[in-house]
């Protein structure tokens, strides 16, 4: 039997496929496994967790569960139900006894709890009667080579296993990576007189916004609220949300759906020749498989690129392989099957990672493979653009119909000539308010819980944006009078980025706050605000120990919370008269009580 003709072959070997995704690395790696199943002849179904039926799990023989960990040891948005479910305590313990299964955990070993989700995970479902064909693998987005690293080698003998397990049929091989698969949708396009193409807009009136059907809200402010000659732009902007049915509450993130710029839209169509007014129909070559719900259906070239199509992100190793096939130039080819390959790992960080190149940048590297890029290709080649999460920085109570971000505009150098910008905060950073421009976003829950007995004191501690989430909580307690706000607050200088620095002094005079500041670089020593927490630990104790206090921590994930987690525990020591074993003993029974929350990003 020809290779050629083994692709088209039906086989009754079965394969799930389970991602918890939240940035797109779980679910590229998911798709890039069931690549690897459909050579190896399994019918192979790719899906969230949460687009699963859940019930169904009790029928499926071979399983793999690709899963990343989010903030503080949390399950992604698109896999919480599955995660509710699958730990229900009245869940037989046989239940999953026909499954074989492996987890493959994403994760950043920066944070505490490292590739938690997949952990826990592996050890339910052994609770459950599952059986493992192998130990979880957990990739580290902090390695050189990022998770790849440690994947490459766990999949290399998962197949071995489930080639054994689940054996070809006589004469059938394995599908030689020369072989290029079908696409997974062909786009159909239509004749101008076929259809109009209109964007969709959410209906007014209509249920409370979600990623499917946002709320497209007026930007009405923008303003930078750090010094001019500072080297970081931080906007204050406003949303005017009235009469859009959203509701949320201090610690709760809005999620906003940025686009690539017009410049790179039609940089990127010009490259593959791509007319941006033209239209088109997906069709799914499995009817199984669903069209992607991101994408109205018909769908112009233009809204395609420029709200679906992630050009401006740093490619995957699954861009590079796919890339590979379509090249008619053997020097281009021969490169990008090597920065495809497990071996050409080094190499491609060299190139695409460490300088953060961009998909648009590497397409340019690769002329004659770009040209030659199939239309029906693109959705497997580049990843949607993803929404970006901002803690809200207003109470709804203080202004029902405004809704504040603090952002930061991301902007770095590395050695390519083109100064590196983040896609979201670049283009909200671009609007101005009389452009009467609508910026797509919902709300959804936050991790930090504020607690309803206004006696409690709060202790928070969000150093340089960080802080945005507390001046929601802080704003709305002042509102209603509540003292008990205490604000540890860090930034470089007094005069650079001191955020609120005049709504803090008259919550101060009004004996509602208590604030204590660090400014790293207003004197030779650098000052943070783990040093301020050591300074006062007799009064933060007395909060603790004395008044039920809760603690808060909100920032950049880097280094800070396990600094000031260290302080706290230095506190806990010298106030509550602890051993060190006693005062890491004493911060997890007020992380478990919900005392101690935080909320952190890389």
């Amino acid at each position: 039997m020809e290779e050629s003709d083994q692709i088209s072959q039906t086989d009754e070997k079965k394969l799930l496929i389970l991602y918890g995704s939240q940035t797109g690395t779980a679910e590229d790696m998911a798709e890039r496994i069931g690549r690897e199943a459909q050579r190896r002849h399994f019918t192979c179904r790719v899906t969230a967790m949460d687009s699963y039926s859940i019930v169904n799990l009790v029928h499926e023989q071979l399983v793999i569960f690709v899963c990343a960990t989010t903030g503080q040891g949390d399950p992604p948005d698109n896999m919480r139900n599955f995660w509710r479910f699958i730990f229900r305590r009245q869940l037989p313990q046989n239940s999953l006894c026909q499954m074989d299964y492996a987890v493959l955990g994403l994760g950043d070993s920066s944070y505490a709890k490292f590739n938690f989700v997949a952990k826990k995970l592996h050890k339910r479902l052994q609770h459950l009667g599952a059986n493992p064909i192998q130990s979880p693998a957990l990739g580290d987005d902090q390695h050189d080579l990022g998770p790849d690293a440690v994947l490459e080698p766990w999949l290399n003998e998962l197949w071995d296993k489930v080639v054994s397990l689940y054996p070809h049929p006589p004469g059938v091989t394995t599908i030689s990576d020369l072989i290029m698969l079908p696409p997974k949708f062909s786009l159909r396009f239509l004749d101008k007189q076929e259809t109009t193409w209109i964007a969709p807009e959410r209906e007014s009136g209509a249920d409370p916004p979600t990623e499917l059907q946002p709320l497209h809200a007026l930007l009405v402010t923008n303003q930078r609220v750090t010094a001019q000659e500072h080297f970081q732009d931080v906007r204050l902007i406003e949303f005017d949300i009235s009469e859009s049915g959203i509701n949320f509450a201090p610690g709760d993130v809005v999620m906003i759906q940025p686009q690539n710029s017009p410049k790179d839209v039609q940089e990127f169509c010009s490259l593959l020749r791509l007319d941006p007014d033209s239209t088109f129909i997906l069709q799914p070559q499995d009817p199984d498989v669903p069209a992607p719900p991101h994408l109205p259906q018909p769908c112009s070239v233009q809204h395609l690129v420029e709200r679906y199509l992630d050009i401006r992100s740093v490619p995957r190793r699954s861009f590079f392989r796919l890339l590979s096939y379509f090249s008619p130039d053997e020097q281009e080819r021969e490169k990008l099957q090597e920065f495809g390959s497990a071996a050409g790992q080094e190499e491609l960080y060299a190139y695409c990672n460490r300088p953060r190149r961009t998909t648009l940048e590497v397409l340019v590297d690769f002329p004659h493979t770009t040209s030659s890029i199939p239309a029906d290709y693109l959705l497997e080649l580049i990843p949607r653009i993803r929404p970006r999460a901002f803690s809200i920085a207003s109470s709804m109570q203080v202004n029902p119909n405004k809704l504040q971000i603090l952002m930061a505009v991301v902007q770095y150098k590395t050695r390519l000539h083109e100064v590196r910008r983040g896609l979201c905060s670049s283009w909200l950073a671009s609007i101005a308010p009389e452009d009467g421009k609508r910026v797509p976003l919902w709300v959804k829950k936050g991790n930090l819980k504020f607690p309803g007995d206004p006696d409690t004191p709060l202790v928070m501690v969000g150093p340089g944006t960080g802080v945005a989430p507390f001046h929601s909580v802080i704003q709305e307690r002042a509102a209603l009078a509540i003292s008990g706000n205490i604000l540890f607050f860090g930034c470089r200088g007094k005069n650079n980025d001191f955020y609120y620095e005049e709504e803090w002094g008259d919550l101060e005079k009004r004996g509602l706050l208590r604030l204590f500041t660090a400014f790293s670089r207003d004197q030779e020593d650098k000052i943070y605000v783990q040093h301020r927490i050591r300074e006062n630990g007799a009064y933060l104790w007395g909060l603790i120990s004395g008044r039920q206090a809760y603690i808060y921590i909100a920032g950049n994930a880097k280094s800070m919370p396990t600094q000031v987690t260290d302080a706290l525990k230095s506190v806990f020591q010298s106030e509550g008269q602890m051993s060190a074993l006693e005062a890491a003993q004493y911060l997890t029974m007020l992380e478990k009580s919900g005392r101690f929350q935080s909320e952190t990003w890389s």
